[in-house]
């Protein structure tokens, strides 16, 4: 069946960097949009950032715009979540989602978490102050 799988998450400091990825497996990687989502403890799941099956399309939450950048490679079926300047707030789990677009190729990027189809288990990111 469908797997993504996130790598590279960990416990970093205030300001520092991280850069998670997110492998796919089992599904045609390019047709789908990739979206990254965040749940910390006792609290609803999030939309973080996303980007379109080509990578011309990319949408981030305002809580991490100019700090994370999302992109793909769609050669080798993984896409990427750099995070920059990362703060205590932004400690929680991150999770990819693929999500296959109602219109084929469409640059846009779903921020809705029902609509995304295939889940990863979620990788653990932990800012120190």
């Amino acid at each position: 069946q469908v797997q993504l799988v996130e790598s590279g998450g960990g416990l970093v400091q205030a300001g520092g960097s991280l850069r998670l990825s997110c492998a796919a497996s089992r599904l045609t990687f390019n047709r789908y949009t990739m979206g990254w989502f965040r749940q910390a403890a006792g609290k609803e799941r999030q939309f973080v950032a996303g980007i379109s099956w080509s990578g011309a399309g990319t949408y981030y939450d305002g809580s991490v715009k100019g700090r994370f950048t999302v992109s793909r490679d769609n050669a080798k079926n993984t896409a990427f979540l750099q995070m920059s300047s990362l703060k205590p707030e932004d400690t929680a789990v991150y999770f990819c989602a693929a999500d296959l677009p109602s219109t084929s190729f469409s640059s846009r990027v779903e921020v809705r978490e029902s609509e995304y189809d295939y889940w990863g288990q979620g990788t653990q990111v932990t800012v120190s102050s």
